[in-house]
């Protein structure tokens, strides 16, 4: 991915490597941090205070001129990579023709070309139809009033530590309460939660089939199974700390769905678009949903979401049901669509699976020498490694806080997670250079002996 000089290929112009001219946060960056604390409203947060002025590839370059190597993708959205030349110059191209009209009002050929596109690549082969959106929450939110349509049940089922947004709704279905939910109850009604494979805090090993039907014994006695509308379930948990089920799980669950007429929603929010190594994490063991969201990694950095699925489900909703003033945004599908070509032209599903390769071996070789590693897991460009105490089971917060300070101030931006807090997340962009994620993981080894 890069020539002799070390710079990007693709037309990014900006040199792939780690260069730090002052210390992080640098000065200017600093100054306009104060700015944002007088102008910004406090719950808002920020993981690495460093005001960022150009990007591309795998780096991020600052205020300051410090060159930093991105280990989040803008918390996997920019997986193509920051500013890609084919996101650009559709998005160019399409706001000099115009940037809105609303595709509720007359619609235009972008929208329906981003529809075409996710019925090709979702998951199955039954007609397929998408309704576009603008966040991911809005996605779920959409596919439970889809589902609650199609049904004409209520009840909607979540997992143990899922992440599912920040709505009311969505918040619901969220399973963290801090600091996604904390203070703003009451929350929406008919909302139910089972419980999540999650092999390493197990009790005692657990098939994934075991789990499901775990899961599915409580949905069972607590709800009801001809109470639900809808299980809707991330296929690896994002927020909730990069957790992998047990193989059998999910296709379990959808055998369970699928008998009792409930709509599968995957929410493929942040696993979708090549990340896991497939276009999506359902593929990995062949399941087919009857509905899938996703937003994030699908526009190259512009807002776009989107609910897929089954023809006759998506169509259960009277006209003007489903809609929204910026939902497919003409310069968002054009973004999208220059994603979605660099996906295909350079095989970033196999990308994904390399750089993941990187990753769990340099995170493995760790493992054997800090006891602090619990868990390495993931796949693809999706790993997160959980830290533990010297019981090797209690989550250690504040220790995995330590290691990602430390690899900020080294120049690698890195993002924590989980339930716990316990968890060190890993989602460079698919376009990053090999040798610079190696680098990347030089410090972030430096990040675990610094903080012994």
């Amino acid at each position: 991915m890069t020539d002799a000089a070390g710079t990007a290929a693709g037309g990014w112009g900006l040199p792939q490597e780690r260069r730090l001219v002052t210390e992080i946060p640098g000065p200017r960056s600093r100054a306009k941090f104060a700015r944002r604390l007088e102008h910004v409203a406090a719950g808002v947060g920020t993981t690495l205070p460093v005001f960022v002025e150009a990007a591309g590839g795998g780096v991020l370059v600052d205020a300051d001129g410090n060159s930093l190597i991105d280990l989040a993708s803008g918390i996997a959205v920019t997986s193509v990579g920051n500013a890609a030349p084919a996101v650009v110059d559709r998005v160019v191209e399409q706001a000099h023709a115009f940037t809105h009209t609303c595709f509720m009002v007359t619609p235009y050929d972008g929208y329906v070309d981003v529809c075409e596109k996710l019925a090709e690549l979702t998951p199955g082969n039954d007609a397929k139809k998408s309704a576009l959106l603008n966040s991911g929450a809005e996605a779920v939110e959409n596919a439970v009033k889809i589902a609650r349509a199609f049904t004409g049940r209520q009840a909607v089922a979540v997992v143990d530590h899922a992440y599912h947004g920040r709505t009311n709704l969505t918040m619901a279905m969220t399973a963290k309460n801090m600091p996604y939910k904390h203070g703003f109850g009451p929350f929406a009604g008919e909302v139910y939660r089972a419980p999540m494979s999650y092999p390493f805090r197990e009790r005692s090993p657990i098939s994934g089939v075991e789990a499901a039907d775990r899961a599915i014994d409580v949905l069972d006695k607590q709800v009801g199974a001809t109470n639900l509308a809808c299980l809707v379930i991330e296929p690896i948990l994002g927020e909730g700390g990069f957790v992998v089920p047990a193989d059998g799980f999910l296709p379990r669950l959808r055998e369970w769905t699928d008998t009792n007429g409930i709509v599968f929603v995957a929410d493929e929010i942040q696993t979708g678009f090549c990340r896991t190594g497939d276009w999506f994490a359902c593929d990995h063991e062949g399941v087919v949903p009857d509905l899938v969201t996703t937003a994030k990694g699908i526009a190259g950095g512009f807002p776009l979401a989107a609910v897929t699925g089954r023809a006759d489900i998506m169509d259960s909703v009277h006209v003007g049901g489903l809609g929204g003033t910026y939902g497919g945004n003409p310069v968002a599908c054009a973004a999208a669509l220059g994603a979605i070509e660099i996906m295909q032209k350079n095989d970033l599903a196999g990308a994904a699976r390399r750089l993941g390769e990187v990753m769990t071996h340099r995170l493995d070789a760790l493992s054997a020498t800090h006891s602090c590693v619990g868990d390495v897991r993931g796949r693809g460009a999706m790993v997160a490694v959980e830290i533990v105490g010297t019981d090797g089971h209690t989550p250690e917060p504040v220790r995995a806080g330590s290691i990602s300070a430390y690899c900020h101030s080294q120049g690698v931006l890195t993002l924590t997670c989980g339930t716990y807090g316990n968890v060190l997340r890993f989602l460079p962009p698919l376009v990053m250079p090999e040798p610079l994620l190696e680098e990347a993981f030089d410090v972030v080894a430096a990040g675990f002996d610094a903080t012994a």
